[in-house]
C-alpha cells in the first residue's frame, strides 16, 4: 500500500506559538515559586495588543506584563505592546473536586499517546523532520538580521507498506527583510536549513523530491501583524502531526492536574515503552478521565496489527509497570518542576530531555 503523509511545524514567531510560549513561561514562573500552583493563564495576540486571561490559584507573585514583554522582545519584536489582563482564581467548585486526600483530575478529558519505531525518537517521521527544520531555522535566523521569527514548514513523505520510503515534498515559508531577494533567500534556506537537517535522512531524498520555499513570494509582514494568535491552536503540531489521534484539549498554560497535559504525557510514555521494548511496531494509548476522580475511567491499547506478542501480554506489561493515577503520573514524571516553557515550541514529544520520553528498564 502506497500513501503520502504530511505534517507541519511552526516556529516561535508564529502568533499561536508565541502565545503558547508566553503562557508556559507564566506557568514555569508560578511553579518556581509554588509547586502546587493551579494555573491556566492563556493569551491572545493581534497587531500590537496582547490579551492575558485565565485562572491562577497560586502563592507565586507573577509580573505577567514584565514576563510577556521580555518574551516578545526575545522572539524579535521591536515595538511596544499594549497589554490587557483579565485573571481570576480557579473556581472553588473545581478546586474542591481536585484537592482531596488524593489528588484528582482537574477536568474530564480523553487523551492519546502514540509511538512508532520508524524513527530513533519513536515518532512519526514527517512531524519529527518538520520540527527539526524549524529548530534549525530558528538557530539560523538568530545569527543575522535578514530573517524573522515567524516561519512554518510542511513535510510530505511517501510510505509503502506503512514504512517511510521517500520525501515527496519539503515546503518551508520564512519571514524576511524586504531587501532579501527570492533567489538569494531560497539559496540561503536550502544551504543553511533544509540540507543540514535532511542529511540525517538522505536515503529518502530522490530526484522526484520537490522543494518549495516561500511560495507566496513575499513574507515581510510577520507575527501578530500578519495574523492573530492564541493558546492551544496548534495541538496537532504539538503532538504527532496528524498521524496519532489527539485528545480534547491543548497542553500549554496548564499545570499537571490538568489531565489534558499530564495524561497525554503519560500516554505517550506508555506507548513509547511498548514500542521501545519490542512489543509492537506502532502503538496508540487512549485514556479517559473524569473530574474529581484520581484514576482513569477508561484505558485502551491499539497496536494496529503490528504487535509481536498478544494484546493480553501487552496489557499485562502495562498493568505491571505503569500506574495511571494522577498522583503517580505527577510523581513519576516529576511534573511539578518548571519545565514547560521548553515544550511550547517544536513539539512536546520526541525530545529526550523530557521525562515522559524515558525508556523504563523492565
Amino acid at each position: 500500500m502506497r500513501k503520502i503523509i504530511t505534517s507541519e511545524s511552526v516556529n516561535i514567531g508564529h502568533p499561536d506559538k508565541t502565545c503558547d510560549f508566553i503562557a508556559d513561561t507564566f506557568l514555569d514562573e508560578a511553579l518556581k515559586q509554588d509547586k502546587d500552583s493551579q494555573m491556566a493563564v492563556e493569551c491572545a495576540i493581534k497587531n500590537d495588543k496582547l490579551f492575558i486571561y485565565g485562572e491562577a490559584t497560586t502563592k507565586a507573585k507573577i509580573d505577567y506584563e514584565k514576563i510577556a514583554r521580555r518574551v516578545l522582545k526575545e522572539i524579535g519584536y521591536k515595538n511596544e505592546f499594549k497589554i490587557i489582563k483579565e485573571i481570576s482564581e480557579q473556581s472553588p467548585d473545581i478546586n474542591q473536586a481536585v484537592i482531596k486526600e488524593e489528588l484528582c483530575a482537574n477536568d474530564q478529558g480523553m487523551v492519546y499517546g502514540y509511538a512508532t519505531n520508524e524513527t530513533r525518537e519513536y515518532m512519526p517521521m514527517p512531524i519529527m523532520v518538520a520540527h527539526k527544520l524549524m529548530k534549525r531555522y530558528d538557530e539560523f535566523r538568530r545569527r543575522g538580521n535578514k530573517f524573522f521569527a515567524d516561519a512554518k514548514c510542511q513535510v510530505s513523505i511517501i510510505y509503502e507498506d506503512e514504512k517511510p520510503k521517500e520525501f515527496s515534498t519539503i515546503l518551508i515559508s520564512v519571514s524576511h527583510a524586504k531587501n532579501v531577494e527570492n533567489d538569494i533567500l531560497r539559496e540561503l534556506i536550502t544551504k543553511n536549513v533544509i540540507m543540514p537537517v535532511l542529511e540525517e535522512y538522505n536515503v529518502l531524498i530522490s530526484s522526484n523530491t520537490e522543494f518549495i520555499i516561500n511560495p507566496s513570494g513575499r513574507f515581510t509582514i510577520w507575527g501578530s501583524f500578519g495574523d492573530s494568535g492564541c493558546v492551544g491552536r496548534k495541538i496537532v503540531v504539538d503532538t504527532y502531526g496528524g498521524v496519532g489521534r489527539v485528545g480534547g484539549g491543548c497542553f500549554s498554560s496548564k499545570n499537571a492536574t490538568k489531565v489534558d497535559r499530564s495524561g497525554a504525557y503519560y500516554a505517550r510514555y506508555v506507548a513509547k515503552n511498548i514500542v521501545a521494548h519490542g512489543y509492537a511496531e506502532r502503538c496508540e494509548i487512549q485514556i479517559g478521565y473524569a473530574i474529581g476522580y484520581f484514576q482513569p475511567i477508561s484505558l485502551s491499547i491499539e497496536c494496529f496489527g503490528t504487535n509481536n506478542v498478544s494484546l493480553s501480554e501487552i496489557e499485562n506489561y502495562v498493568n505491571k509497570n505503569f500506574n495511571f493515577r494522577l498522583s503517580n503520573i505527577i510523581k513519576e514524571l516529576n511534573l511539578l518542576k518548571p519545565i514547560y516553557q521548553q515544550t511550547a515550541c517544536y513539539g512536546h514529544f520526541g525530545w529526550e530531555k523530557f521525562p515522559w520520553e524515558k525508556i523504563k528498564n523492565n
